[in-house]
């Protein structure tokens, strides 16, 4: 091992390379090129293979990233594939649109020396286009059939990781989403230069082969309540994500110019697809306006740049370091025009009714901390300024829109499960990802949707032991 790894004193940090800013933004393509197989060895090999992998630890998948750098390093890549998704369900897709920065690579211990964190996730990215490259990726296998099955509500990260297992165990499974076609957010709320369709195609394609059924254009509420579904199937999983937009409280936000993230988000990836813009949600010649901080508002203003906006700002009642967003999107963002307003905060949007023309902000300053430990943003008076907007984008985070009778919430909306077993209020049926947890991480939505499998093979285990005992009885 040491001739192979310990090598970060003496290999320095290197990502795959990036394509020029003027280039990429003229498509909608991944932004990073591949890893080739001597770079992947070589990013791997500076893994200090430390006692205690904090990478390891802040993974919420905990994935055994030491032990496929190693592997890596060493030219085991067939292996290191296996173990990555031992403890993944998208490896790749993870490995694509991860915050590392804040997870595991934020934690490597050679980035606390101040060598640099090994790349962790482009190899992981690697590690996965490799294998489906190679065909070492495996069809999905139904365990032996159990007699029962599950319903799945929703088609997104959690869904999907959860129906996956859940089939592996040998459950007859069916997932409901009320989109066309299953991924939920990797589908149509990712953009295609972080995340490109065909990817996420080709892992719901093995899970379909697999034999999970998929019934899309299917909204419970519209065409089934949630308790037909759980009189059909001998548990419910609800994992619908949370996509309400909040309201941006400004007067004239009410203008047509003015549009939800996720709907300028969904339209623009429906055209991967062969689907039309509608025209007021184009960005073509027009200048945006994005308001928020988060990763959604980074997705937004990369958008709004590749549609050919005549300029687009982002607006952030805070500053630079305390912004929720990716630093490396950020990064991305400035190098493709992207102007930021730090310390700014919408007061009004100007126009009328059927067209925005400007907005009005005002400048803000970091007061006193809240009760959450964060510093406080309070307006500066007589500091406004106007910027001109024909496109307002409003990214100001999602909350919960699902609800049923007898489904118990909390008072943000979202659904109570019981942290042990993940059931909710009503028996049978779980819940799992951001409608439990609030908008969260697609990472932290596939452990989540793991985790509910499991617990709906002990509930479904449970049961068929009490049938049969009631039955010898």
């Amino acid at each position: 091992m040491a001739e192979r790894m310990l090598k970060f004193v003496t290999t320095p940090r290197a990502t795959p390379p990036k394509r020029d800013a003027g280039a990429r933004t003229g498509d909608f393509h991944e932004i990073y090129a591949e890893f080739i197989d001597q770079k992947a060895a070589e990013q791997a090999s500076r893994c200090s293979q430390c006692g205690v992998p904090f990478c390891q630890t802040h993974c919420p998948l905990h994935n055994n990233i030491p032990d496929w750098l190693r592997m890596t390093a060493a030219g085991r890549l067939e292996e290191a594939y296996r173990l990555s998704q031992a403890t993944n369900s998208m490896p790749e897709i993870c490995g694509r649109i991860c915050p590392q920065d804040r997870l595991c690579e934020g934690n490597c211990v050679i980035e606390q020396s101040g060598h640099g964190t090994v790349t962790i996730g482009a190899v992981e990215k690697y590690l996965t286009d490799k294998a489906w490259e190679e065909g070492w990726v495996q069809p999905l296998v139904a365990g032996p059939d159990r007699g029962r099955s599950v319903g799945v509500v929703g088609a997104g990260p959690a869904g999907l990781a959860a129906a996956e297992r859940l089939r592996e165990l040998g459950y007859a499974v069916t997932v409901y989403d009320r989109h066309d076609r299953p991924g939920g957010l990797l589908i149509y709320g990712i953009p295609g230069f972080k995340l490109e369709k065909d990817v996420v195609e080709r892992r719901t394609t093995r899970l379909a082969d697999g034999g999970i059924a998929f019934r899309l254009n299917f909204e419970v509420g519209r065409d089934a309540t949630l308790a037909e579904l759980r009189q059909k199937h001998d548990a419910v999983l609800v994992a619908t994500g949370v996509y309400k937009a909040r309201e941006l409280e400004a007067p004239g936000a009410g203008s047509q110019g003015v549009v939800p993230a996720l709907d300028y988000l969904v339209a623009s990836n429906r055209t991967a697809f062969g689907e039309p813009l509608p025209a007021g949600l184009d960005a073509a010649g027009k200048h945006v306006v994005v308001v928020g901080g988060g990763d959604t508002a980074m997705d937004c203003v990369r958008t709004a740049v590749r549609q050919g906006a005549a300029s687009v700002t982002c607006l952030y009642r805070r500053d630079r370091a305390n912004m929720p967003g990716s630093v490396r999107e950020v990064a991305h963002a400035e190098e493709e025009g992207v102007i930021f307003e730090w310390l700014a905060a919408p007061r009004a949007v100007t126009g009328d009714a059927l067209a925005a023309a400007g907005v009005v902000a005002a400048r803000m300053r970091l007061g006193p901390p809240d009760a959450t430990g964060r510093q406080a943003p309070e307006e500066v008076e007589g500091a406004d300024f106007e910027l001109k907007a024909d496109l307002v984008i409003k990214a100001l985070g999602f909350d919960p829109e699902f609800s049923a009778p007898g489904l118990d919430t909390t008072r943000w909306g979202t659904v109570k499960a019981d942290f042990r077993n993940m059931q909710t209020s009503i028996p049978g049926v779980f819940a799992a990802g951001d409608i439990v947890r609030g908008a969260s991480l697609v990472v932290w939505a596939i452990r989540d949707g793991r985790d509910a499998a499991e617990a709906i093979h002990r509930y479904c285990q449970a049961h068929a032991s009490a049938d049969a005992l009631m039955a010898a009885e």
